[in-house]
This record gives structure tokens, C-alpha cells and sequence, in this order.
């Protein structure tokens, strides 16, 4: 059974680490400045800065998280989608840059990849078109899926 932060979104997750993280540094800091010889201006002013400070540096971590995951994300979907131009500016030295490293490399990859299958289609359209020799293809179920002019000569057919 997952315990109840595994059940938690993960930009929810990021945001209670990072508040669970400085718990106990802003236990012993509002503790000593409560407990401590000061006036309670000081003391709710303290308060204040440090429980704003914190909360807003794990607002910071999740936002530090999930801005480059819907990055990655937005990437990978124009990927499968087939749009090989979207690249990521971030590529660093640590994990996420490398990540963002690796889907530019495979965008760039697949790209090269698509542009030589249009060209081998391309060539091998010319040379169906020029060559003299009746050319047919069938699929697996036998039908008729491509043929040369010379083949619809032959067999009189029309494309």
C-alpha cells in the first residue's frame, strides 16, 4: 500500500518535501524567537519573513520541477506527433539538461530519418516512372497497391 504522499500529485510531492525539508529549521527558528527576550513586533515580523520565506522557496522548488516537465512533455507529444522542428534551449551538464539533450538528439535523429525516407520515395517514384520494365506491388492480402506506366500499358490498366 503507497503511503499518502505516494498518492500525491508529484508538483504537490516537490512542494511538501520542500516544506517538510525546512520544518524543522523554521520549528527551531520561530521556537528560539518566541521563547527568546523579544518584543512581539520583532517576534511576529520574524515570523512572518521566515514562514514567507519558506513557503515561497517550495513554491520556487515546484516551480523549478514542473516548468521543465511540461517543457519535456510538450516536446515529446510534438515528437509523436511528428513535428521533428521543437527543440529544448536547456541542455546542460545535469539530469534534466541531459534529458532535454537526448529528446533534441532523437527529434534530430528522426528527422534525418524522415527527410532520407521522402527522398528514397521520391527516387524510387522517378525511376518507376522512366524505366521501360512492367513493375507491380501487392500487399499481403494481394491486392494491387502500386504499378509502373509500362505495367498499366501492359495490362491496360489507368492509375
Amino acid at each position: 500500500m503507497k503511503r499518502w504522499w505516494g498518492r500525491l500529485p508529484h508538483d504537490a510531492r516537490v512542494v511538501a518535501y520542500g516544506l517538510a525539508g525546512g520544518a524543522p529549521a523554521v520549528a527551531a527558528a520561530l521556537l528560539l524567537v518566541w521563547t527568546g527576550p523579544h518584543p512581539m513586533k520583532v517576534a511576529t515580523t520574524v515570523t512572518t519573513a521566515v514562514l514567507l520565506a519558506w513557503g515561497g522557496f517550495a513554491l520556487a522548488a515546484r516551480g523549478a520541477v514542473v516548468g521543465p516537465l511540461h517543457t519535456l512533455a510538450n516536446l515529446l507529444a510534438a515528437v509523436r506527433e511528428g513535428d521533428f522542428s521543437m527543440r529544448s534551449a536547456r541542455a546542460g551538464h545535469d539530469a534534466l539538461g541531459t534529458v532535454m539533450f537526448e529528446v533534441n538528439t532523437l527529434a534530430a535523429t528522426l528527422r534525418r530519418q524522415r527527410l532520407g525516407a521522402v527522398e528514397a520515395s521520391n527516387l524510387l517514384q522517378q525511376v518507376m516512372q522512366t524505366i521501360d520494365v512492367a513493375v507491380l506491388a501487392f500487399d499481403d492480402e494481394g491486392a494491387l497497391r502500386l504499378a509502373n506506366p509500362a505495367a498499366e500499358r501492359l495490362l491496360g490498366l489507368t492509375a
